[in-house]
């Protein structure tokens, strides 16, 4: 007797039980996950921790909390300049994002629909543009700001961050245009809308999705930035979060690490929300950018 021949759908039912979906797909997700949520896992806890339990390991667990406390976030609101440098991020992220969104719709838009000669090339080099390293632009645009008078202010990293902003959210929005009909402006060409009505009513209520995937690289990125904002701030007061952070709580080869970690769980909170309110959008405009 001649052994039946598998069919290939075989495969795909193995796939499909549990005992091998268990091996394949979750406990490969669940070691992937355990490995990306550990270092914000072992922040939360290093926040709560007092002083003793943070440099005993001995008769205390590293991995666990055994009295829950406060002092390093009371300690964080009271002895530093902490509220300005959340609020100085914010404004700064917020400001830097408008302006990056701006023009990374108009750029899009006219590289992608308006067809002018070299635009394939315009857009290559927009992207290309965002692979030049931050420490070596940071010196002469440190002479820019100087000459602007802007130096130890917040407008400094406002109109800096989009240097580094635009050219990526720019190639990220022009995938996402030319996945929308062209066909859909054609007719409104016809009906006599200009480009600008075209841009504003036809193409961006389509493009929302990109336009938020843009948006959240843009906030993502402006809020962590470190060069920029240790180069062109010098007072305490006007500070972001991830150098006021460094700068103040670590003394020489002293590290607060209570005071460091709760400054970065509370400096995680906005952006975390953000993802957890627009991940959908945020996939779907990245497969819509990346599969042409």
């Amino acid at each position: 007797m001649t052994k039946a021949r598998r069919r290939p759908s075989d495969g795909v039912q193995f796939l499909e039980r549990t005992p091998a979906r268990l091996l394949t797909l979750y406990l490969p997700l669940g070691l992937i996950m355990a490995f990306l949520l550990f270092p914000f896992y072992w922040m939360t806890t290093t926040t709560f921790k007092p002083d003793a339990e943070l440099y005993d390991f001995v008769h205390f667990n590293p991995l666990w909390v055994a009295h829950p406390t406060l002092e390093h976030i009371t300690a964080l609101f009271t002895d530093t300049d902490y509220p300005s440098w959340w609020i100085n991020t914010m404004l700064v992220t917020v400001g830097a994002t408008a302006i990056s969104l701006v023009a990374s719709i108009c750029g899009a838009y006219g590289v992608e629909r308006l067809r002018f000669r070299g635009s394939s090339y315009v857009g290559l080099a927009i992207f290309l543009a965002y692979l030049v390293p931050p420490s070596i632009l940071f010196i002469p645009l440190a002479t820019i700001v100087f000459n602007l008078g802007l130096f130890d202010s917040d407008w400094a990293l406002v109109l800096i961050y989009p240097t580094f902003l635009v050219p990526f959210c720019t190639w990220l929005l022009i995938g996402y245009f030319r996945s929308i009909p062209f066909e859909l402006e054609e007719c409104a060409l016809i009906d006599g809308a200009t480009r600008l009505q075209i841009l504003l009513k036809v193409t961006l209520p389509l493009a929302v999705p990109g336009v938020i995937s843009a948006g959240i690289f843009a906030f993502t990125l402006s809020w962590n930035e470190f060069i920029y904002a240790l180069t062109f701030i010098s007072s305490s007061e006007n500070k972001t979060v991830p150098v006021g952070a460094i700068t103040e709580l670590v003394n020489g080869d002293v590290y607060h690490w209570g005071g460091l970690m709760a400054a970065a769980l509370l400096g995680s909170i906005p952006v975390v929300v953000l993802y957890s309110f627009f991940v959908e959008y945020y996939v779907s405009s990245l497969t819509g950018a990346l599969k042409e």
